[in-house]
């Protein structure tokens, strides 16, 4: 399959849908955070749409992962740009682990919350550091290639072409 040059409207209103919801989901984690704490203390917690917010962002943030990685192997994906293999590589590493954090991190929220399932929720809680690594390394690279490649690579999250 040939590689697009682009990614289309629909692929880039997904990584930046998720980009905010994963960024929301750090904002306001505080919520289910002391829901957890207070349920497996065996208190009784009420209501909180913070934590209902967070819940149906981390579902939303697996459904556009999914979403994406089902166009990507329908239409495949532009080519890696870098100066050097080992960058391509370790922009391909990166990528691969943000897709399986969107996935596991949800799954594992879930199996914790729903499931009352305690090594799901440390699992999260570790998971959570290495996805907020990831999308640092992901920003830096982004920023890389504009200011210091000036390869316009940024641009493909940008506008949509073919």
């Amino acid at each position: 399959m040939p590689s697009p040059k682009g990614y289309t409207r629909l692929q880039i209103a997904l990584h930046w849908g998720a980009a905010l919801l994963i960024v929301q989901q750090y904002l306001f984690k505080d919520a289910i955070a002391a829901a957890w704490d207070a349920t497996t203390k065996g208190l009784e917690t009420t209501f909180n749409p913070l934590v209902l917010a967070h819940v149906a962002g981390g579902a939303l943030v697996m459904l556009f992962a999914l979403w994406r990685l089902s166009i990507r192997a329908r239409r495949g994906a532009p080519a890696m740009v870098g100066d050097n293999a080992m960058q391509r590589a370790l922009a391909k590493a990166a990528h691969v682990g943000l897709y399986a954090l969107m996935i596991l991190m949800p799954l594992s929220g879930s199996m914790a919350w729903f499931g009352g399932v305690d090594l799901a929720a440390q699992g999260h809680n570790v998971l959570k550091i290495v996805l907020l690594a990831l999308v640092a390394l992901h920003f830096v690279g982004s920023l890389y290639h504009h200011f210091v490649l000036k390869d316009g690579l940024i641009n493909r999250m940008r506008r949509a072409e073919g």
